[in-house]
Formats: structure tokens, C-alpha cells, sequence
């Protein structure tokens, strides 16, 4: 691929939250089929008398978003947190109103005085109020911290290990109407609304204790345990409306459409709405994937879901296989590429456009290394968890490195070795500085932060797998991805599966590419 090219997006892959990198053309990479956009499907969903009277240990609700070999961990998630959570939408689409419930347990092995969660909307250019604070039932009044991202509950006696309890509160959203904070991951722009870590999510209690932070520009913003969700979505009958879990009810009375939605297990919720989007779909076993933009997008749509498809099937072979029966993409006016959701990608509708060339080099091999990319998150973020924050390494090179084992797989050693150099043309933009991987986002400079990360980062896998023999590193990554399901990964853990694998010490490999020194 010509010089300029690699700049050029390496450039712009330098402003954005999580994206993929440029690559060479495969030779045998195929023109993406184009077809008419199929009507929304006419699946009938579910329907519970009301869904937020479903027990808190009942998890039955959640099985028809699950493929059938998922199931079965709906019987292991006994601690996970349940919320019910109801969005009201304006009519304005940039005021929300809502209520939430939320049954904590405290699977720590010390008592907790209080309860901590984010409040993500007043960092991100918006604005979140709660009131009406409870704990079973009992008023609490709150604390803030970290500019009011943080609300801290304090409790009435100490929640003992093994212990639930019920929270619940009000809140007001105001979402921002601009994409610049943190790439427009939550705002009303351009007729789409996008809701990112838009309610109050419980923060993570890890060795540090509550794991609370303001996220850097330049990174992801949430660290979060996986968790489940019933939400209850009220909006303008003319909304489209896409989001993270499966659709089990749907009113409307004319004036107002209900939507009641079941996900989990999952890290975070997410809702994009548009009056503009239409649906293409595609089914492969028991897995639907859906991609929703505006008619005139409807090529760029097709070749989402035709990558996606392949990307799910690669990668369930190589990982654990996909757990959610759906996966959904739509097309936003982020400011990033693409940016990962559980069962669900918000692409950037610029390279939506397969009409488009930049810089001489069709779109389509931006759209395509882009949704590859984010549909690795669905592996490496969603089902092994990590803190992107402080080991932004554990999900972003490693979906590099599976964006790469995409292109070997897809289009052969050719396709692997056009993606590797794209890699290391991110790592020259710093000179090659052997920089460490495995730093704090707030710890790099945006340009090194593009650089090491989604450069020298992935290249440090493609070491380890050189270092451990192919067949070695194949069954080390996906055992990884097997103990590791629903969990939160650390870098010890992954270096000492490494070393099990291997049978051989990797410290020095590590130190050399992983560790400050």
C-alpha cells in the first residue's frame, strides 16, 4: 500500500478510542457482495407479563439471548449484579430520565462499608443528576468525588461477604450535542443518539479497592464486572432503536414506543436510536448479525455484516465461541473508527460510505480491518475482561493480534504479513522506541499511545507465538480465553498460562517487551 496511505491513517488511528490499523491489500481480498437492505426483522420477541418482576436470582430471562452452549453460565453468575434500569427518551432525544435497581453482592472476601458507582455522563461532556437514594428500601445520602463521576453510598453496617443488597435511585441525563469528549461515545449529533455508560454503573472492586479513576482522552472510559440487564426503553415512535441484549417485548400507543431489553452476561449497556437507520442482516447458525445505517449506506452495511460473519467464525474457533445469539453494528458519527460494546459495535459513518476513497485507497479495506478489529473485542474486553485503564495491552494489542490471525486466516500468509507491516508502521511513527506495552494509558502520550498499544503491542504477540511454537500459542490463547470467560485477565495471569503452555520460562521476553524497567 502506498507510504501515504499508512500516514494517513495511522494519523487518524492516533485520535481514536479503538480502532484498527492500516493494511496492505491482500491480493485475493474479494469485492463485498452488494445486495438490497432487507426490511427490520419481524422476529417476535418474547413476552413477559413484566420483565421487572423477574426474581433477581431468576436468570431464565436472559437464556434467549445466549447460544445454547453460553447457557449454562447463567447457573455460575450467582454474585453477579442484576440491574433494572428504565430510560426515559425526550422528545428533544437529548434529555433522559430514568430509574434504576440494582442488586449487589459482595463477592469480595471483606466486608464493604460502602458502595461506589460512576456517573460517566458528567466527564463526557453531559450532565447525570441521582436522587432518591436507597439501600433496601432505606434513604442514604450520598458522597461525590472525581469532579461527580463518582457516587459513593455509604451503608448503614458493613455488607458482609456473600451479602446482597437493593439499591435504587432517579436520574437525569442531558447528553451533549458534539462528538468531541472522548469521541462522542455518548451525544445527539446528526439525527443519532448514542448512549454510552449513561446510567449509574457500579465501579469495580478489585486489589486497590474501588477502582475509580477519570479515564484519559485518549483510551477507554469503563472498567466494569460482568453483570446483567433489564431495561426498559421509552422513546418517539420513530426512533429505530438498537442495543446491546435481546429484545423481549414492544408496545406503542401511537405517541410513544416501550422496548424492554434482556443482556447478560455483559460489561456495560449500550443504545443507539435513529430515525434514520434501516437494517441488514445475515444469520449463520445461531448467531444474527444486523447492521443498521442510512439507506444510502446500504453497500457499507452489507460488507459490515459480511465481515462480521467471518470474523465470528474465525475467531470462535480460535477463542471461546461467541456467546450472544445476536451482534448488532451501527453506523454514528463518533469520532473513532469503531468502538466495542457487549453484542454490539458503533462504527463511524464515514467509512460507512463505500463510494468513498481516501487518499486514493477505497474504504472498504478501512471498513473491513475496522469491524474485524471491534468484533475481536467480543472476545478480548466482553468475555475476558481487564482493566482498560491501567492494562489498556490485555484487550487492545491482543485485538490487534487477532485482527492479524483475521487477515492470515481470510486472505493467507499475504494478508497476515500486509497487516504486520501496517503494525510496525504505527511503532516507527515513535521510532521504534521500545517503549513498554503494558503501561496505564495515562502513562503515554497520544501519538505513543497509538504507536505502542496498537503497534508495538500486537508485534509483541506475534513474538510470544514465535517464541512458543505456533501450536503451543494457539491452545495457550484459547484456554486463556476458556478460564478466563466472564473474569477479569491480569498480565501475571497471562504470562504464567504462557509459561504452562510453553513449559519454558518467558520472563525475559516479557521484561524485554511487557514491563517498565
Amino acid at each position: 500500500m502506498k507510504k501515504g496511505f499508512i500516514s494517513l491513517l495511522c494519523l487518524c488511528l492516533a485520535l481514536v478510542a479503538c480502532s484498527s490499523p492500516s493494511i496492505q491489500t491482500p491480493a485475493s481480498s474479494p469485492t463485498p457482495i452488494e445486495t438490497s437492505t432487507p426490511a427490520p426483522s419481524q422476529e417476535t420477541p418474547t413476552r413477559h407479563a413484566d420483565p421487572f418482576n423477574t426474581p433477581w436470582t431468576d436468570r431464565s430471562i436472559f437464556k434467549s439471548g445466549l447460544v445454547a452452549s453460553a447457557q449454562p453460565i447463567l447457573d455460575e453468575l450467582s454474585g453477579a449484579s442484576v440491574y433494572h434500569i428504565e430510560f426515559n427518551i425526550d422528545s428533544d432525544l437529548y434529555h433522559v430520565s430514568g430509574h434504576q435497581q440494582v442488586q449487589y453482592t459482595n463477592t469480595e472476601t471483606t466486608a464493604l462499608k460502602e458502595i461506589e458507582f460512576r456517573l460517566f455522563p458528567n466527564i463526557l461532556g453531559g450532565e447525570m443528576k441521582v436522587t432518591n437514594l436507597s439501600a433496601d428500601g432505606q434513604p442514604i445520602i450520598p458522597k461525590f468525588g472525581l469532579n461527580n463521576s463518582l457516587l459513593i453510598l455509604p451503608l448503614s453496617a458493613p455488607l458482609a461477604p456473600g451479602q446482597s443488597l437493593v439499591i435504587g435511585m432517579d436520574f437525569i441525563v442531558t447528553v451533549p450535542q458534539t462528538v468531541e469528549l472522548n469521541y462522542g461515545v455518548q451525544a445527539y449529533y446528526e439525527d443519532v443518539l448514542t448512549l454510552a455508560h449513561a446510567y449509574p454503573m457500579i465501579a469495580v472492586y478489585d486489589d486497590e479497592g474501588w477502582n475509580a479513576e477519570i479515564p484519559p482522552q485518549a483510551g477507554d472510559v469503563s472498567y466494569a464486572d460482568a453483570s446483567f440487564f433489564v431495561v426498559k426503553i421509552t422513546a418517539p415512535p420513530d426512533e429505530m432503536l438498537v442495543t446491546t441484549g435481546k429484545e423481549i417485548d414492544r408496545t406503542s400507543d401511537g405517541n410513544t414506543q416501550t422496548v424492554f431489553v434482556a443482556s447478560g452476561p455483559a460489561r456495560d449497556f449500550y443504545l443507539a436510536a435513529s430515525p434514520l437507520y434501516e437494517e441488514t442482516s445475515e444469520t449463520s447458525g445461531e448467531i444474527t448479525i444486523r447492521s443498521f445505517a442510512p439507506r444510502e449506506l446500504a453497500k457499507g452495511s452489507q460488507q459490515v455484516v459480511d465481515t462480521a460473519t467471518k470474523a465470528i467464525k474465525d475467531y470462535s474457533s480460535r477463542y471461546e465461541p461467541y456467546p450472544y445469539t445476536e451482534l448488532d453494528i451501527v453506523s454514528t458519527p463518533t469520532l473513532a473508527l469503531g468502538i466495542e460494546y457487549p453484542g454490539m459495535i458503533a462504527i463511524t459513518s464515514r467509512i460507512y460510505d463505500m463510494d468513498r476513497n481516501i487518499n486514493g485507497t477505497p474504504v472498504r479495506i478501512y471498513l473491513e480491518s475496522t469491524v474485524a478489529h471491534e468484533t475481536g473485542h467480543q472476545w478480548f474486553y466482553n468475555l475476558v475482561g481487564d482493566d482498560q485503564l491501567d492494562d489498556p495491552w490485555l484487550d487492545e494489542s491482543l485485538t490487534q493480534f487477532a485482527t492479524l490471525q483475521y487477515y492470515e486466516d481470510q486472505y493467507g500468509p499475504q494478508g497476515g504479513e500486509g497487516f504486520e507491516k501496517s503494525l510496525e508502521a504505527r511503532w516507527s511513527s515513535v521510532n521504534y522506541e521500545k517503549i513498554p506495552i503494558g503501561l496505564p494509558v495515562a502513562s503515554y502520550s497520544e501519538q505513543e499511545y497509538s504507536a505502542i498499544v496498537y503497534g508495538r503491542g500486537p508485534l509483541f504477540f506475534v513474538a510470544l507465538r514465535d517464541r512458543m511454537g505456533a501450536d503451543a500459542f494457539n491452545s495457550f490463547l484459547k484456554d486463556y480465553s476458556e478460564q478466563l470467560t466472564w473474569k477479569v485477565a491480569t498480565p501475571e495471569f497471562l504470562q504464567s498460562l504462557a509459561e504452562k503452555h510453553s513449559a519454558c520460562n518467558l520472563d525475559t521476553l516479557f521484561q524485554e517487551w511487557v514491563y517498565p524497567k
